[in-house]
């Protein structure tokens, strides 16, 4: 059974930094390809970033060169790093194994002074 634990979300003032965790039991991690997406209020959930066995990465244009996804195989772990955050990012982030029906319960971002 897959089990996934996001965590790290928060309230953060516009241009403030946040690090999203996510912790991923039950699958062979290491070939597993993960993303974060999100979903805003009213708003369909989108894919922000996606991150490959090889620590390949992609991102939504709505966030390149502000937020980076990495991996450490050994924890089970991926991160989002969130930097120069917008009021626009303000939703909820959920950990993803790609092409499987797994997800986590969610953290909330909220950017906001």
């Amino acid at each position: 059974q897959v089990h996934i634990v996001e965590s790290g979300g928060g309230l953060v003032q516009p241009g403030g930094s946040l690090r999203l965790s996510c912790v991923v039991s039950g699958i062979f991690f290491e070939r597993s390809m993960m993303g974060w997406y999100r979903q805003g209020l009213g708003k369909e959930r989108e894919l922000v970033a996606s991150i490959g066995g090889g620590g390949d990465t992609n991102y939504a244009y709505f966030v390149k060169g502000r937020f980076t996804m990495s991996r450490d195989n050994a924890k089970n772990t991926v991160y989002l790093q969130m930097n120069s955050l917008k009021p626009e990012d303000t939703a909820v982030y959920y950990c993803h194994v790609l092409l499987s029906t797994s997800w986590g319960q969610g953290t909330q971002v909220t950017v906001s002074s």
